[in-house]
């Protein structure tokens, strides 16, 4: 797929709330490889037997996204945290899923370093990242975005930034002090 300059992405994302499937088609176009690298990161976490693949992750997450024409996309950097928070729910609902077909005997551990580096391998439960950052989002909604955006969305810090309005040093605090939470809610599992 062809790359696009990021604001080509944000002229897509306007012309396709208003639009016509041309635009669709460019907009996917446009971000299929950028969300192609968010589903390999999150899949780089998955056990290595995991039943959805990167491409069919980025697909059910595209055909959730072509679903709401109705959001405001702020430009590039809202439209990918987004499709992140999208990717994880897609997980979420694909563990639960597999979790109820099949009892497991406890969940497996989560270290801290995986939550501030989801590109390390390992297993990582899914459905216990999901309700440690959901109990986060309840105390403090910003750093659970800011993780989700720098983390699993794969923005930079001066994306995350950009897009929050807040200074870079504000996001990595806020970094710092959700991964620190992040993982005494998860070493208490």
């Amino acid at each position: 797929m062809a790359n696009h300059p990021p604001q080509n992405v944000s002229e897509l994302l306007a012309q396709w709330r208003d639009g016509s499937a041309v635009e669709e088609a460019q907009l996917l176009a446009a971000v299929h490889d950028e969300l192609r690298r968010i589903a390999a990161g999150y899949m780089r976490g998955e056990r290595r037997d995991h039943s959805l693949q990167p491409t069919a992750l980025v697909n059910e997450a595209y055909l959730r996204l072509v679903g709401q024409r109705d959001v405001q996309w702020e430009g590039r950097a809202h439209f990918f945290g987004i499709a992140a928070r999208v990717m994880r729910q897609v997980l979420v609902d694909h563990a639960r899923r597999r979790r109820a077909l099949k009892r497991p005997h406890g969940r497996a551990a989560i270290s801290a370093s995986k939550i501030a580096d989801p590109s390390t391998q390992g297993d990582v439960d899914v459905l216990a990242l999901h309700e440690a950052l959901e109990q986060l989002a309840a105390l403090d909604a910003r750093q659970a975005e800011i993780v989700e955006l720098r983390y699993f969305g794969g923005l930079t810090e001066q994306e995350v930034a950009a897009m929050k309005h807040l200074s870079p040093a504000t996001v990595r605090r806020d970094v710092a002090s959700a991964r620190f939470w992040l993982g005494q809610r998860m070493r208490s599992r």
